[in-house]
């Protein structure tokens, strides 16, 4: 599996062609952030991340365990949701670069992000990176088996996926993802479509089985 610029960039244009969530993700990527800085946003917004990610599985994610996930979330507090939501947006946002600290790329500020999401019920590190993903495209990546495989198909990251991982797991799947941005010159936004649509490529034992 290689992830030259060419390869990324390619699998990211397929990605556009061939996934049938492009359109509604795109639109999410290029709102979701300015909506939670908001006031007006309500529980249908957050809960759309995390059905996006287990539907994008498009079925190959267990039914019973992703209805399990999606109702633990909606049972959250609304006023708890908002809190973990603008806690991990002020962790992850733009403002510290400006004014010339780490910014996103520190680890710590990873950490409270993740921390702040995965306190509450239905998400765990794994989906708490789907909310990274949305809330700052350019930067993170989500995390699940399949992006994960990738890295490791290509050499990009070792082990297994874990069983249930952790925010260390993330920060070493964010360093392996920042890599190949740095190296190829795409988005993180470029690269999860380009990973995602690479794992139809792997081979079998590679590929299987699916969990999150």
């Amino acid at each position: 599996m290689e992830l030259s610029e060419s390869a990324v960039r390619d699998r990211a244009g397929e990605y556009v062609e061939s996934e049938p969530l492009y359109d509604v993700e795109r639109q999410h990527v290029e709102t979701v952030a300015a909506t939670f800085a908001g006031d007006e946003y309500g529980r249908r917004d957050a809960q759309w991340i995390v059905r996006w990610y287990f539907r994008r599985y498009l079925g190959d994610y267990p039914d019973r365990a992703r209805r399990g996930r999606e109702e633990a979330f909606r049972d959250n507090d609304f006023g708890d949701v908002v809190d973990a939501i603008g806690t991990a947006a002020d962790a992850v946002g733009t403002e510290r670069e400006d004014e010339g600290d780490a910014g996103p790329s520190d680890d710590r500020d990873v950490d409270a992000a993740l921390s702040a999401l995965a306190a509450l019920d239905g998400v765990d590190v794994a989906v708490a990176s789907g909310f990274l993903q949305f809330l700052a495209p350019e930067r993170f990546v989500a995390m699940d088996p399949r992006t994960w495989r990738v890295l490791v198909a290509a050499g990009e990251l070792d082990g297994p996926y874990p069983d249930s991982p952790s925010i260390a797991d993330y920060r070493q799947f964010d360093a392996a993802c920042r890599s190949v941005m740095e190296r190829t010159g795409v988005d993180a936004w470029t690269l999860y479509r380009a990973l995602w649509r690479s794992f139809s490529a792997l081979p079998d034992d590679a590929a299987a089985p699916e969990d999150a």
